[in-house]
């Protein structure tokens, strides 16, 4: 049967087409090199080593998906399955050039490799610095003593990850160039094909299979690999697959690894997790430690069916640039994407809500005797985890207060939201801007502590901070705008107002109070508004539940306090209690 694809008239403008609506779809980030097919990042730092990749189109989101923030600065387009010409990887390489050299990252093929040499001449003769690794992992496309030979593939992913980040931490061009080819030396791929795909334009296939074959280490354009037998179930195919990667990985116990099972293009996701699923049973079983893993759909050739399994050996230093931060629409890594975190809950204890192992207090330091007149970035930062102690300190009767009408989980909840924003914080070495200092502290509470309080109780501290112009110092009524700010957007999140028994009982009288009073200095401020949380903390006693697990309780609340009023108010006096300098 006739693949069918959805193409216009034109085919000969598929590239140029689809380049065109990529930019159209994302063009907050990219940009196109010229009149060329190629594109770059528009918010790539400048100055740092520029990294290029490219190759041929058709193996989509390879290599534009790879483009981004802590990724590849441009990428230069060739023809469906053909490698870019020099005069293209040439313009690409300068656009993006930035003084501190270009590295050509990009998969061993002939094409490639002649048109990628030639444009680095074209560089070096304008002064450019250059250098070139190339990718590959495809381990049975050749012998191990023609191992410069061998086909980059889905591996290549692995090893974009790891020199954008080495780009972005700011080493110098060799360190970069060893770190990628450190990377790519590391990483080993096997593919099977189950069904060719069809290049546009052309009315056959890639290559030809019996409905009931498959071969072993197919390339992604179709070229041969090592066998074609009678198609097989997914743990026989994982079975073969793991064995030749394990014999020629020498893996052994306690060898770390990051995993990708990638899609060639048509094999759907229930698939792809039932090769995962047989391939992690072998991992396990072999004592490797999986540090990260993804089932994705990266390196395709159309609608070519089958999937790759790919590699990459960590040590410490490879493990540090591929948990570093990354972004593009197709690819992230980080913090909030769970980069480099346990993926073996069998062997690996999953982080706590709370560490009750980790309650030491902070040495907190303040920058002068007495009451403070203003907070400088040292001192927020100061204050925040002088809050935090007491927010953990506190957490036995947070626990109790809302175990009479909640289900007890609020004190474990903050405790373990306020050990989050401790460590952030005491990473944290640039405190030039004292905005940024709430903002970090508030991304990890909310990215930490789930439920309704981890929006809230996050949204407390980085609402009202996020968007303000940097300043050095807060005064008085810096801190009371920016409290201001933080209460409109949690009114507008939960959409609790004063007496529907809910942290917003302490939280609106306090603020109201910083208004009234920040005319009169931080301590003044900060002690009307303690007073004011307490009141409103109190009064939440008389409510009946609007929100939450306690609004079923209806008047069996009333004569119990809330316990996100209660948390406000610790938060407030720890504030006053840090400026007037009564540490307890």
């Amino acid at each position: 049967m006739k693949t069918k694809k959805i193409l216009n008239p034109n085919v000969d403008m598929t590239v140029e087409e689809s380049l065109a609506g990529y930019l159209a779809a994302y063009r907050k980030y990219y940009k196109k090199v010229g009149g060329y097919n190629a594109i770059q990042y528009r918010n790539a730092r400048k100055d740092k080593v520029a990294l290029v990749t490219g190759g041929g189109s058709g193996h989509e989101p390879l290599f534009i998906g790879f483009c981004g923030a802590g990724l590849s600065d441009a990428v230069a387009c060739g023809n469906i399955c053909a490698s870019p010409n020099p005069e293209l990887i040439y313009e690409t390489a300068k656009a993006v050039d930035a003084g501190k050299g270009v590295l050509f990252l990009y998969g061993c093929y002939a094409g490639d490799n002649m048109n990628f040499d030639m444009a680095e001449e074209l560089c070096r003769a304008d002064g450019i610095r250059t250098a070139h690794v190339r990718i590959r992992d495809d381990f049975v496309s050749a012998p191990e003593e023609r191992k410069k030979d061998r086909r980059g593939i889905a591996g290549d992913i692995f090893v974009v990850k790891c020199a954008g980040a080495a780009c972005d931490a700011g080493l110098d061009f060799e360190e970069v160039k060893r770190i990628t080819e450190k990377a790519r030396d590391h990483v080993y791929t096997i593919g099977v094909a189950t069904s060719p795909g069809t290049l546009p334009g052309n009315d056959k296939p890639t290559f030809t299979l019996a409905d009931d074959e498959m071969e072993f280490g197919m390339g992604i354009h179709g070229e041969p690999g090592i066998e074609r037998t009678k198609m097989m179930t997914a743990d026989k195919m994982v079975d073969r697959m793991y064995a030749e990667l394990k014999a020629e990985m020498g893996l052994k116990d306690g060898d770390r690894a990051a995993v990708l099972v990638n899609g060639l293009g048509s094999t759907p996701l229930l698939e792809l997790n039932i090769v995962y699923y047989n391939l992690y049973k072998h991992l396990k079983a072999d004592g490797i430690k999986i540090h990260d893993s993804e089932v994705k759909v990266y390196c395709t050739c159309m609608e070519m069916g089958g999937f790759s399994i790919s590699l990459l050996r960590l040590d410490d230093e490879l493990a540090k640039y591929y948990d570093m931060p990354c972004y593009s629409p197709y690819y992230a890594k980080g913090e909030l994407t769970g980069a480099g975190m346990a993926a073996e809950p069998d062997d690996m204890e999953e982080e706590p809500e709370f560490d009750e192992s980790d309650v030491e207090a902070s040495e907190i330091v303040r920058s002068q005797e007495g009451i403070l007149t203003e907070l400088n970035g040292e001192d927020a930062k100061n204050m925040l985890l002088y809050v935090a102690d007491k927010i953990i300190a506190k957490k036995p009767y947070l626990t109790e207060v809302d175990s009479a009408i909640g289900d007890g989980d609020h004190g474990i909840g903050m405790a373990g939201g306020m050990q989050k924003a401790k460590k952030k914080l005491v990473e944290m070495k640039d405190t030039d801007n004292v905005y940024q200092v709430f903002e970090t502290a508030g991304q990890a509470m909310l990215m930490s502590m789930g439920g309704a309080s981890g929006v809230i109780f996050g949204s407390l501290y980085l609402a009202g901070a996020k968007g303000m112009n940097p300043k050095p110092v807060l005064q008085a009524a810096d801190l009371a705008e920016m409290m201001k700010k933080s209460l409109f957007a949690i009114k507008e999140r939960g959409g609790a107002e004063v007496g529907d028994k809910t942290m917003v009982d302490a939280l609106s009288p306090a603020v109201e109070a910083m208004a009234e009073n920040k005319g009169r200095g931080l301590y003044e401020m900060l002690s009307a508004a303690e007073e004011a949380a307490r009141k409103g903390m109190e009064d939440s006693q008389k409510y009946i539940a609007k929100f939450g697990r306690a609004k079923s309780l209806l008047e069996r609340a009333v004569g119990h306090q809330d316990a996100g009023a209660t948390s406000v108010y610790f938060i407030i006096q720890g504030m006053r209690e840090f400026v007037s300098g009564e540490l307890g």
